[in-house]
């Protein structure tokens, strides 16, 4: 072999100047380990001929003399010698061709006897026998010494995770341990995944398999985390953790930590840990590895569990005035779960009005009031008891009846405001009724008398309020302007007068006032009125009612007027304006015929000059 490639080598030299023949091999010496795969890529180059070309592969082992052992040929099926003639029939060596010329030795379970120099040959196709046309590595056999073997946590006592249950929110802790003896310099990597739990779409793409990786710890000690968004986000929250520690002789210590597991999680584990070796030419190769089944978690979640009740139940029906307490209770959540709550008192208004959120509590027990229908210092939200949480009303009133509901979302592992709930319920319904007393209220409006109205006049308008009922009443009352006939729905309010008698304008103009000239008759004024004032306005009433303690409240009773039509008359001044226009637009029409006329003879005439020259 040796005088071979010498004899080629000299004939390169000598010919520089023509394309040389250069079979390539990884440099070695190359170190595996027994009973795992070995992979030897060989390509050629500088050659004549066919591009597809054939390759033979030798082998020289330690001890033999120097003898080549033919192993596998491209061109040859009788090739192999009798130590690898049944071992390529059965495909356990084999040639795989990555291009025309390149192949790929492969031996799919090394043997201590395939320890020695490798040669990868290739056929002469050239018209000179110039170059190299093999190439050697030596291969050096290693005993298998990986070993892996489960450890239970503290969690799990057994031995195997098999029939282990925990709730949605649980922490998971799993453990395995590795240990290698070698001569060589070699790292391990170890890798925690999982199978189930998730539908095949995150399943790892292109792995071959359906295991997707959880976490490892890879060849050059770095931690990464799985491909999966699940695992990812989790990682960089802190969520999901892999610790390596001494565990006492050889072995080492690798711990899966998940924080807080979900749904997703639910399935079999398992920990491959695989022998790396580096190269001589730099890169890292995996030279053995092992995976061991540490067992099945099944994850029951939240929402299977989760139980939300309101006492009293069904219907209550309450004096105005009277304390309402309404108590939220929960349930099925495990402790070891450690999740947060989102607690919200919803209602419904009577008849099937729409839900509103009252209030809620967040995790960190604050809690928040929808401000413009609760009223401050008259309702509590408070936490009685672990899974206990009361809403209290200090004295009803009107609108504070209706459907009452607790909902309750629930939250696993670190909060984010992007989070989804692990758990959405709602507690079956109360429904609130008020005992009122009956009241009856009329509006009625109109244009107070006077003469017509013009331009720069005051428009007087008259809301009328008769209220029927027994105890003291205050009444809340507005005035509606609609400027267009034709859209009645485009309502502008003008003024408003509220039950605790303050006024609010809503109008920016200083010149509109509010007052009441006798009891029971509101008057909207409206000075130096605009033409853009005309319109059709309506006075709108609210009668509140005044309860056993004192406090008011609205009763819901209410009544709207008819609508007064406005139409402002022109002043004598405006009416000038009307011949004004008239004649200026007359003298313009004249003009401009006058003028039209001259022009087109006058160019007339021209060209008819110009026609006779």
């Amino acid at each position: 072999m040796a005088a071979r490639l010498v004899a080629a080598a000299v004939g390169c030299i000598l010919w520089v100047v023509v394309t040389c023949r250069e079979v390539s091999l990884p440099p070695g010496p190359l170190y595996r380990v027994a009973g795992f795969p070995l992979s030897l890529p060989c390509s050629v180059s500088g050659y004549d001929g066919s591009p597809i070309q054939d390759f033979e592969w030798f082998l020289y082992r330690n001890g033999a003399g120097g003898n080549p052992i033919g192993a596998i040929s491209t061109r040859d099926r009788n090739f192999p010698y009798a130590p690898f003639k049944s071992r390529v029939r059965a495909g356990e060596v084999r040639i795989e061709r990555d291009r025309g010329d390149m192949v790929r030795l492969v031996i799919q379970r090394l043997r201590a006897e395939d320890q020695g120099v490798w040669e990868c040959y290739t056929p002469s196709t050239d018209a000179r026998y110039l170059g190299n046309y093999s190439s050697t590595v030596a291969v050096n056999v290693m005993p298998d010494t990986l070993q892996v073997s489960y450890v239970a946590s503290s969690q799990m006592s057994s031995r195997s995770l098999a029939g282990q249950s925990l709730p949605e929110g649980a922490e998971l802790e799993l453990t395995c341990a590795a240990s290698v003896q070698s001569e060589q310099h070699t790292h391990l990597s170890v890798t925690f995944s999982t199978r189930g739990g998730v539908d095949a779409a995150a399943v790892d793409a292109g792995r071959g398999h359906n295991l997707r990786e959880i976490i490892s710890i890879a060849q050059d000690q770095s931690v990464v985390p799985g491909r999966s968004k699940l695992y990812a986000e989790r990682y960089a929250n802190r969520g999901i953790t892999l610790d390596k520690r001494k565990a006492g002789g050889e072995r080492d210590l690798y711990v899966l930590r998940i924080a807080q597991v979900v749904p997703q999680d639910d399935g079999a584990y398992f920990c491959n840990v695989a022998q790396w070796i580096r190269d001589p030419q730099g890169e890292w190769e995996k030279i053995a590895q092992r995976t061991l089944e540490l067992g099945n978690i099944t994850i029951t979640p939240l929402a299977d569990t989760l139980t939300v009740t309101v006492t009293p139940e069904g219907e209550v029906s309450l004096p105005i005035g009277s304390p309402l307490s309404l108590s939220c209770a929960i349930s099925g959540i495990s402790p070891s779960s450690r999740p947060y709550m989102l607690i919200q008192w919803l209602r419904g208004g009577p008849g099937g009005g729409a839900e509103l959120s009252l209030a809620q509590m967040a995790p960190d027990g604050v809690v928040s009031w929808r401000e413009d229908i609760v009223r401050k210092g008259e309702v509590s939200f408070e936490k009685e008891a672990e899974g206990r949480y009361t809403l209290r009303f200090f004295s009803s009133h009107p609108a504070d009846a209706g459907l009452y509901q607790c909902a309750v979302s629930i939250y696993t592992g670190l909060p984010s405001v992007t989070q989804i709930p692990a758990a959405n319920q709602r507690s079956n319904g109360v429904n609130i009724k008020l005992k009122m007393k009956a009241v009856t209220v009329r509006a009625v409006a109109g244009l107070s008398e006077g003469p017509t109205l013009q331009r720069g006049h005051t428009i007087s308008l008259l809301c009328n309020v008769s209220v029927e009922t027994v105890g003291l009443t205050q009444i809340e009352m507005k005035w509606l302007a609609f400027h267009n006939r034709e859209d009645l729905s485009s309502e502008t309010v003008l003024v408003e007068l509220r039950h605790d008698g303050t006024t609010n304008f809503h109008s920016n103009r200083s010149d509109i006032s509010l007052d009441q000239p006798v009891l029971g008759t509101y008057r909207l004024r409206i000075h130096n009125a605009r033409m853009e004032d005309q319109g059709l306005y309506q006075c709108q009433v609210t009668v509140w009612g005044q309860d056993q303690h004192g406090a008011w409240y609205n009763t819901g009773a209410s009544s709207h007027s008819s609508l007064v039509q406005v139409y402002m008359y022109s002043q004598a001044l405006d009416l000038l304006f009307i011949p004004i226009l008239v004649g200026v637009s007359s003298a313009l029409f004249v003009g401009v015929t006058v003028v039209a006329a001259v022009t087109c003879c006058f160019m007339s005439r021209l060209a008819r000059k110009s026609a006779r020259k």
